[in-house]
């Protein structure tokens, strides 16, 4: 009990005195989760939302594809990339294995599919409640489909939020193809596995407070989300 209250103690100080090694890899996690998932937002959203009004044979092949995809796990998109990306892939002439845009590729690939399904789930209901105004004005099903994102604003934010902790607490990809370096793809959590094999518990409890306040920050914004949702659902009746 004694070393774990230590640990504790010793973690606090180096969180409280920003301790630069905490501090870098702290800012690596965020931008590399972050960039990856605005890059994912990029097509994820519009894919989301044709899903939504598209038919053609095998989408709903399609669509439980996308789902099986939610539980992808991320060790596999990690291997996939890696073997994309090492010298002897397709790939390895762009040479950026074992870097951050390495990383934020793979993140990318993992949160993608995430965006997609429930912006599909999303835009389907919003058409369901209010489809039918855009139709009778000529709408095309697909631009119903965007006018709808930029209507729920909240929503699509709520989306984004949900596939950033994804992004933020995974480990297996960025281990991968990112090599875990010190200074240059060390991120939380795999700072965390690393430091706690080596027996560097403070470091790692450190990391670890800091990933969850990210995380709980991360459910905050969420469920504020969710609420400006609600609350704009409620506005609209």
């Amino acid at each position: 009990m004694s070393a774990f209250l230590e640990s504790v103690r010793t973690a606090t100080d180096l969180i409280l005195h920003a301790d630069p090694v905490l501090s870098r890899t702290v800012a690596l996690s965020l931008g590399v989760s972050g960039s990856a998932t605005l890059l994912s937002a990029l097509f994820a959203l519009v894919a989301g939302a044709w899903l939504a009004v598209a038919h053609f044979p095998g989408h709903r092949a399609l669509i439980l594809l996308l789902n099986t995809l939610l539980a992808l796990p991320s060790v596999v998109v990690g291997l996939i990339v890696y073997l994309l990306l090492s010298r002897s892939g397709p790939l390895g002439d762009w040479g950026i294995l074992f870097t951050p845009t390495a990383m934020v590729i793979a993140q990318t690939i993992l949160v993608a599919p995430v965006i997609a399904a429930l912006t599909r789930q999303l835009v389907g209901d919003a058409l369901r409640d209010g489809g039918d105004q855009l139709r009778s004005m000529g709408a095309r099903p697909l631009t119903c489909a965007l006018l709808m994102l930029l209507h729920d604003r909240w929503a699509v934010l709520t989306v984004l939020i949900a596939a950033f902790g994804r992004a933020i607490a995974e480990v297996g990809a960025v281990m991968i193809v990112g090599g875990n370096i010190d200074g240059i793809t060390r991120v939380m959590t795999t700072s965390i596995a690393l430091e706690t094999s080596k027996g560097d518990l403070p470091l790692a409890m450190a990391l670890g407070i800091v990933l969850l306040v990210v995380v709980g920050i991360v459910n905050v914004f969420l469920g504020l989300a969710q609420r400006g949702h609600g609350s704009a659902l409620a506005g609209v009746r």
